[in-house]
């Protein structure tokens, strides 16, 4: 059976009568993850979290989880990361790097549908990359772009299995699958894909596409950036506050992604056919529809079409 997947008995309703069945679920354990460094001639070990996730690749998952949090910003600086008994994982820093546990302001638990519910300030919820993206690079085709929720969903074997994890996926240039985790927090999934490129010494992500199968919120895209992962594609919607970040550092943000079509929230000038030519994403689509509206207005003598005013339907999510 699939790491992180349990059978159970349960009882299904069909045809007016019940049965008994097996069903498969997706795991959901606590992971504490413990770092161990030096401050001066004193060897200190702490607990920086206790997240929801579901078990394997809790390595990477805990080196993930350091990096994008910023109390590391390099491979060289974890000497190792081991389970131990009980869910929890060790990582131990190189000697002579300073660990600031201030900066996590995280209460001692972390569930597994946000990983910023913990914050205990709106100041805490920002990080700064190490990772500085490159204006309009790379640029990708429509086509290919089209083609990954397919790639992914086809990889998606746990979830084949439950129906109940979410999926973050890296894949290069030319939409080949790179590395693909799947867990019950979808900000657990992208810290194991992280942490997985971290561990093998292949960041910054800087010719890779991020591929979530869910919902994109301004913590997703934190980590993105964090990572050096310049375009993200979601299946479904982004936050507003995804939105503004994604802008505000210039990363290419796709959402409501389908064979074929999607919606650009920013960054478009990424892609190769991009809509927008100019940095205030979206004020073209706005004129559009202001447009529209003011022609609708000048036709008194004729009953308007109440949906003229209404964003193009070709840029709904459908």
């Amino acid at each position: 059976m699939i790491d992180g997947i349990r059978e159970i008995e349960i009882a299904r309703s069909g045809a007016g009568a019940y049965a008994v069945a097996h069903d498969l679920l997706a795991v959901e354990e606590p992971l504490e993850i413990r770092v161990e460094w030096t401050d001066g001639a004193e060897q200190r070990v702490a607990t920086v979290a206790v997240t929801m996730r579901t078990p394997g690749n809790d390595l990477e998952l805990s080196a993930g989880f350091l990096f994008t949090e910023g109390l590391v910003s390099a491979r060289e600086q974890i000497v190792s990361v081991r389970s131990c008994r009980g869910g929890s994982a060790r990582v131990v820093l190189a000697p002579g790097l300073t660990v600031d546990l201030a900066r996590l302001e995280r209460h001692s638990f972390t569930s597994s549908s946000c990983g910023m519910c913990g914050k205990r300030s709106a100041s805490a919820l920002r990080t700064t990359s190490h990772y500085q993206l490159r204006a309009a690079d790379p640029v990708v085709e429509d086509a290919l772009v089209r083609a990954l929720p397919e790639r992914l969903r086809r990889a998606q074997l746990a979830f084949e299995a439950t129906g109940g994890l979410h999926a973050s996926a890296l894949f290069d240039l030319d939409g080949r699958l790179v590395t693909l985790r799947e867990d019950v927090g979808r900000h657990n999934a992208l810290d194991k894909v992280v942490g997985a490129e971290l561990l093998a010494g292949r960041l910054p992500a800087d010719e890779r596409i991020l591929m979530v199968s869910g919902r994109v919120s301004f913590e997703l895209v934190q980590k993105a950036l964090m990572a050096g992962i310049p375009i993200v594609a979601a299946i479904g919607a982004p936050s507003s506050l995804a939105v503004e970040l994604a802008r505000e550092a210039g990363l290419t943000l796709l959402g409501f992604l389908r064979s074929d079509r999607f919606n650009v929230y920013a960054g478009s000038a990424r892609l190769s056919c991009h809509p927008v030519e100019r940095s205030d994403e979206g004020s073209a689509l706005r004129g559009r529809e202001q447009e529209r509206a003011r022609a609708a207005r000048a036709t008194p003598n004729k009953t308007r079409d109440l949906g003229a005013a209404r964003p193009d339907p070709s840029l709904r999510s459908g």
